[in-house]
């Protein structure tokens, strides 16, 4: 009898429709690790935030049918990597489940489903490459709340700098750039999610291996994916409240761009699948401060999706997994100062 391999793919969740925007907020503002408070103030704050930003909200996810394409995607990519799993011939019987952090389905659904199947194994994959204590390190706390079966863990914290995960990103980058008649002078922004400086400062490894996806992206484009005359530069976005965010900002790096007289090409570094932040923040948002900077050429590259390199990574990733268990990376390890980096939390089931 084969060996039953549960995989339990992580990501963020969003509203499915108008009426789930509020609740869907309230969810993630209440997560102790979004907002560091006792919980009577962060439960308090999460309510405010989620009632006063429910309108804005709404108007964006209203861009996109009126509710977000992150689990029709998810869902996609499910399937892609379950179909590449079997593929695989390995002797196992494996099914993917999906687990939202803070919409539907909910970690604790996703719980109950992996429970019910009774795997002999369980591979925790976080659809996040970089990890933060913000999201990975948030849905595996979830995960070890709300899960009471059967298997063995195995943990995948994170894959910055995984070959197949670059190259994905240097094939869609460079399409995206061939489709578009490979325009010259190009800037090549590489644009992540931002985190308040605090969570960096306190050990959260995010930043830098953001840094490090950058960098093998680099190495999978070569010096002339581009052509002859472009570069590069990293810059975070979706910038909220009062604290210091990492930097630089991405309208700066917008508007330092044009300064220079720089097209650019924009790629969601830290994002597989389409959310809010690229289908509004970069494809409406940017897109017309660039144009109001005089950017003549302004490119948005696709988020990663189910793209065959990143697919066939993940696969090679669970796989890779089956070998470890225990909490381990999928590339390059952390160094020893970021003391908030997955394996130093202990973030096992």
């Amino acid at each position: 009898m084969s060996r039953k391999v549960a995989v339990v793919l992580f990501n963020l969740g969003g509203p499915d429709r108008q009426e789930a925007v509020a609740p869907f907020l309230f969810n993630l503002f209440r997560d102790k690790a979004i907002i560091r408070l006792a919980a009577p103030a962060r439960l308090a704050l999460a309510a405010l935030i989620s009632t006063t930003r429910a309108k804005s909200a709404r108007a964006n996810y209203a861009l996109m049918g009126g509710g977000s394409p992150l689990l029709p995607e998810t869902r996609k990519q499910a399937d892609a990597l379950q179909l590449a799993l079997a593929n695989a011939a390995s002797g196992a019987e494996t099914r993917v489940f999906i687990a939202m952090r803070y919409w539907h389905p909910l970690t604790a659904q996703a719980a109950r489903e992996v429970a019910a199947w009774g795997p002999d194994e369980v591979v925790l994959l976080p659809l996040y490459p970089q990890y933060s204590t913000t999201t990975t390190g948030s849905s595996f706390a979830a995960w070890k709340a709300a899960y009471r079966g059967s298997g063995v863990h195995r943990t995948v914290c994170c894959y910055p700098d995984l070959a197949g995960l670059a190259s994905a990103h240097a094939k869609v980058i460079r399409g995206t750039w061939e489709k578009a008649g490979k325009p010259s002078g190009l800037r090549l922004l590489f644009s992540a999610h931002g985190l308040p400086q605090q969570v960096v400062d306190d050990g959260d490894p995010y930043a830098m291996q953001v840094e490090k996806s950058c960098a093998a992206v680099l190495r999978a484009l070569g010096p002339k994916g581009l052509g002859e005359d472009w570069d590069w530069r990293l810059c975070y976005q979706s910038r909220v409240g009062r604290l210091k965010w990492l930097g630089p900002y991405a309208p700066a790096a917008i508007a330092d761009a044009a300064e220079v007289g720089r097209g650019i090409i924009i790629v969601p570094i830290a994002f597989v699948s389409e959310h809010v932040e690229t289908l509004v923040e970069l494809d409406r948002d940017y897109a017309e401060l660039a144009a109001g900077l005089g950017v003549e050429t302004y490119l948005r590259v696709p988020a990663l999706g189910v793209q065959g390199d990143f697919i066939a990574a993940l696969a090679g990733v669970v796989s890779g997994a089956l070998e470890a268990p225990g909490v381990e990376p999928a590339a390059s390890a952390c160094g020893e100062q970021w003391r908030r980096c997955a394996r130093r939390e202990g973030c096992t089931a």
